[in-house]
């Protein structure tokens, strides 16, 4: 499942030997975006309606 989700990278690294990186894919990048846009989201709201419960003491 692992191999679906990142993209092998092999680099030197200025040495002989090679280094293997495991790189996301854009897909992920993508969905960590909307999963940040959400949760931002749902915390303004949050807020909003406490300010509002704060207002009407």
């Amino acid at each position: 499942m692992a191999e679906k989700r990142f993209r092998r990278e092999v680099h030197t690294a200025g040495c002989s030997c090679p280094v293997v990186l495991l790189v996301p894919s854009s897909q992920e990048f993508t969905m960590a975006d909307v999963a940040f846009v959400v949760t931002t989201l749902a915390v303004f709201a949050l807020v909003a309606v406490i300010a509002k419960g704060v207002a009407k003491l």
